[in-house]
């Protein structure tokens, strides 16, 4: 049986991967950026690695108001034509949007019985798409594929190989107050969840 402290942490885990997967989708409702301006910013434990990161995130939130933060979002990854900066890991892995990645992807979610609903505008290698799949994998109730290997392995094929390619974009960009904290956090977390799953070799 798993200790309350594990079942704390995994549920931590799904509900950040949860909250990057809303603030990449669209523009921040101001319900979520409420939230985000009270988080508590103190970790249980001091020196902890998401600890400073989460502080400037949430620095970040409060500093703006939600038509800024909004119109950064839109500036960034909204638009008619070519984004600012690209959400999509195929960009990142192969210089081109729709391309070889993203069909391993598809096998890979479709082996898992996932699929993107038909609602859904963005492609399954968009961000947000990824860490929603990734919440699930964490919270999810099938044991078959909603387990720590599984997670390491998708994490390993999907996200990690260019995550950090997008923060650099985001932390580099001159008008990216709000995402260029997003993209510390983002960093940080990932460098977390890539440690966590060494720990499984």
């Amino acid at each position: 049986m798993a200790s309350s402290a594990a079942l704390d942490e995994e549920t931590a885990r799904a509900e950040l991967y949860g909250l990057l997967a809303q603030l990449y989708y669209s523009a921040p409702p101001p319900e979520l950026l409420a939230l985000l301006r009270v988080a508590v910013t103190e970790a249980p434990a001091q020196g902890g690695a998401l600890e400073d990161p989460w502080q400037q995130l949430v620095g970040a939130a409060r500093a703006q108001g939600d038509a800024a933060i909004a119109a950064e979002f839109e500036r960034l990854f909204g638009g008619v034509g070519k984004p600012e900066v690209f959400l999509y890991g195929s960009h990142y892995l192969s210089g081109f949007l729709n391309e070889k990645p993203l069909a391993r992807l598809r096998s890979d979610l479709g082996a898992l019985g996932l699929a993107r609903s038909e609602a859904m505008p963005e492609t399954e290698d968009h961000i947000a798409y990824l860490c929603e799949a990734m919440r699930y994998l964490i919270a999810g109730d099938d044991m078959a594929v909603c387990n720590l290997a599984t997670q390491r392995d998708f994490f390993a094929a999907h996200l990690q190989p260019w995550l950090p390619a997008l923060c650099d974009v985001l932390e580099a960009h001159p008008a990216a107050p709000f995402y260029g904290a997003l993209a510390r956090f983002t960093r940080a977390f990932a460098a977390v969840e890539t440690q966590g799953f060494d720990m499984l070799e």
